[in-house]
């Protein structure tokens, strides 16, 4: 798998070297970092930057590229020990995802479930969480319809993010909480509204439309926490 981004490889070889297997440099570095990077059991290779941008397919590579092992994701029935969980039930943008990523990461969430899609583009995602995603269980759930008599059998209580849910700030979640936030556009399903506990949602002292859904999950998972 191909990463790429200063700062996603800088996190790589800071927290999860063992999992580089060779990185790639079209510029020059600091003589600390180059230091490190020699020190590392995985191959270096000075390259230009147009065969940089043949590797990553034109992307903003930032000079650094890095070839690493496989993700492995988690599996559904790991939930059943966990604590507070996200499920993204339809999201499709990965910037929004990636930043999810990170936030979950950084707030203490003990896993995300990402639902709704075929398939993951991890080699993405590994960039817009910046790299978050190497310390996050992640669940792939294309079909999201048992998740939540699942859930329930592991005895979470279910929240969702919803604009006519009671204000999120008055909410006491329980110990096992998982919060279900929906598609960009559409929102939750009618199908897992119902299937929820409860929906929650974000008072706003203006009237606008709405957060962006990576901003908006944040704050909610700042107030499950």
């Amino acid at each position: 798998m191909l990463v790429y981004g200063k700062q996603t490889v800088l996190y790589l070889l800071e927290h999860h070297a063992q999992k580089i297997e060779k990185i790639y440099l079209s510029k020059e570095v600091d003589k600390n970092l180059y230091h490190q990077m020699m020190q590392g059991n995985f191959e270096l290779v000075r390259t230009k930057p147009e065969r940089m941008q043949q590797l990553c397919s034109s992307g903003n590579h930032q000079g650094f590229l890095a070839e690493i092992s496989e993700i492995e994701l988690t599996e559904v029935n790991d939930l059943k020990g966990m604590q507070k969980i996200v499920v993204l039930a339809g999201l499709t943008d990965v910037g929004n995802i990636g930043a999810i990523i990170r936030s979950s990461f950084a707030m203490g969430i003990d896993a995300l479930v990402i639902g709704g899609m075929k398939n993951l583009n991890i080699e993405n995602l590994v960039r817009t969480s910046s790299g978050a995603i190497f310390d996050l269980p992640i669940i792939h759930l294309p079909n999201l319809n048992d998740l939540p008599n699942m859930l329930k059998q592991f005895e979470y209580t279910l929240y969702g993010a919803a604009m006519d849910g009671v204000d999120v700030k008055t909410t006491s979640f329980a110990e096992k909480s998982a919060l279900f936030v929906g598609s960009e556009g559409e929102g939750l399903s009618n199908r897992l509204i119902k299937a929820l506990d409860q929906t929650v949602s974000i008072k706003m002292a203006h009237n606008f439309d709405s957060l962006n859904a990576s901003v908006a999950t944040a704050i909610l998972i700042h107030e499950m926490r």
